[in-house]
């Protein structure tokens, strides 16, 4: 009983933890934002998707203790980082082109050869801002600590329950920003919204590039 109340503790200490860092203001969420209120919802929660499949595989490398393995290795973590810095500040730079654009399109939302947005590509594109962060492998490791019982057993919920708080989030984001309200507020402000996420998109990139872990 006592062990089972401890476990559960430990697995609702984990879900704030994934809670708080899910829900707070990063590029993540501020695209997701930018696509609903500038595309609509059916883009946004496809663009969300891809995050959270992104987190996903970031959750299975660590339940199976495979990243600890990974971030042994220094050359795995550094071009991690590259990677990951260089796609954010790449980002950066669409986004800062769309900003001094007076067109209602930001320019970073991948189109096909005909000019028409792709869902595929805004998935993957997603599904790679998340991959290419190497703070999600060390956010998802801390979870699975901060879920673990005294004795090292891990809850079976754990991956569940934050990929529905995950898919809570990002989706609801991709609702709320993508009404009507929202979307008329945001093509009045869109430049300058599109002008921070070049900032937001800029720091994480660089942040990312000259940090030590």
């Amino acid at each position: 009983m006592i062990a089972n109340a401890t476990l559960d503790t430990h697995l609702l200490i984990a879900f704030t933890a994934y809670f708080v860092n899910a829900a707070s203001p990063g590029p993540s969420n501020l695209a997701i934002m930018s696509i609903a209120a500038n595309h609509g919802r059916r883009p946004a929660l496809t663009f969300a998707l891809g995050v959270m499949s992104g987190s996903l595989f970031w959750a299975m490398v660590a339940m199976l203790g495979i990243s600890a393995t990974l971030l042994a290795y220094a050359q795995f973590l550094v071009a991690l980082k590259i990677f990951g810095g260089a796609y954010l500040l790449w980002l950066a730079f669409k986004s800062g082109r769309a900003a001094l654009r007076p067109s209602s399109s930001a320019t970073f939302v991948p189109t096909d050869a005909n000019g028409n947005l792709s869902l595929r590509r805004l998935y993957l594109r997603g599904t790679l801002l998340h991959l290419t962060n190497p703070k999600a492998v060390l956010g998802w490791m801390s979870v699975v600590a901060l879920a673990s019982g005294p004795d090292g057993t891990l809850p079976v919920a754990v991956v569940p329950g934050c990929a529905t708080l995950g898919l809570t989030i990002f989706c609801g984001y991709a609702m709320l920003f993508s009404t009507r309200a929202a979307r008329r507020v945001y093509l009045r402000i869109r430049r300058g919204l599109d002008g921070c996420l070049a900032v937001v998109f800029g720091t994480a990139g660089w942040q990312l590039l000259t940090s030590r872990m």
